[in-house]
């Protein structure tokens, strides 16, 4: 089935993106890892209510940037002290770290797995201003207003894409856990939070992100697909600009938070999965961020696949984590 939303994949493999980065982009996220280092996660495990034979299952809570307390799901192998690989996973847009039982299967192949809520959606995480579960609506635009008149530290993405980061430095100081076989996993926002991990804690050796979301949203606006999970773009200028008189400067800001101008931090080897029929995270804006990778990296191409289940995906992905 032929494209006839996006490029044509010959064109798809060469493009890079829309916009440049900020001029500061770089500068930005040191600033920004100082915070994330400067804060002390405070780590508290509780029993969870889960538990199976031979897995222990536990609530890891930690302090991210800005004092928000942060939840993750984390699974252990109970017969053995490692040590193990570790898989930090990462969950779509408004939902939540899933069901236990979903990363038994890891758990099985010797992995401890560490699941995050992320801020105000669907899980235990708080939002930046101190509330626990949904506060989801415009998380994309939040803090953005605040970016636009040179306060871009207020965006709530650099505060996700930080929590990422610091569950992985968490991860990486268990003793039980080979610092050397750390992986990263997570489709549509899970995947662009993946991406965002592997480029800000470059000890992450493979990263396997699927449509990955949060890229390249000035493709998305110019394509006229600011839609479904990109619909507050377009209620953000509805709103707050509706002549479009500070759309350069919207797009500026957003650049910070844009997983295409982070690529090529990433040092991780990547496996990429990509449907393209993908109208909710358009092929254009994940080619803008693979191409940017400068890692030995490959894609799977879904020519007839949308947001959905791409078969055979997962299999790839659990044989791409246990090959050495």
């Amino acid at each position: 089935m032929p494209l006839t939303f996006d490029f044509p994949l010959d064109q798809l493999r060469s493009y890079h993106g829309t916009n440049a980065r900020p001029v500061d982009f770089d500068q930005y996220w040191e600033r920004a890892l100082m915070d994330m280092r400067a804060t002390e996660p405070r780590t508290r495990l509780v029993p969870a209510r889960f538990q199976v034979p031979g897995v222990d299952c536990s609530d890891l809570w930690f302090s991210g940037v800005g004092g928000a307390n942060v939840h993750a799901q984390l699974l252990r192998p109970s017969n053995g002290h490692g040590p193990h690989p570790a898989l930090l996973m990462f969950h779509g847009y408004s939902s939540n770290a899933n069901d236990w039982s979903f990363k038994l299967g890891f758990v099985a192949q010797g992995f401890i797995v560490a699941a995050l809520d992320t801020r105000g959606q669907g899980g235990l995480s708080e939002d930046s201003g101190g509330v626990t579960g949904n506060t989801l609506n415009g998380h994309i635009i939040r803090g953005l207003t605040d970016a636009v008149t040179g306060h871009p530290e207020k965006l709530l993405f650099r505060q996700n894409f930080l929590d990422t980061a610091q569950l992985a430095r968490i991860v990486f100081d268990m003793p039980e856990v080979d610092p050397s076989r750390v992986f990263a996993t997570g489709a549509s926002q899970g995947g662009g939070l993946t991406v965002a991990c592997a480029a800000l804690e470059p000890r992450i050796r493979k990263a396997a992100p699927i449509y990955p979301f949060l890229s390249d949203y000035q493709r998305v606006w110019q394509i006229d697909l600011a839609a479904n999970a990109y619909a507050e773009l377009q209620e953000y200028f509805r709103r707050f600009d509706p002549r479009h008189e500070q759309e350069a400067e919207i797009f500026n800001a957003l650049g910070y938070v844009d997983v295409h101008h982070l690529a090529p931090r990433v040092k991780a080897e990547v496996l990429w999965g990509c449907g393209l029929m993908d109208r909710i995270c358009p092929p254009s804006t994940q080619f803008a961020a693979y191409n940017n990778l400068e890692t030995s990296k490959r894609m799977v191409v879904y020519p007839d696949f949308g947001h959905e289940e791409l078969p055979g995906m997962a299999d790839e992905i659990l044989q791409f984590l246990l090959k050495d």
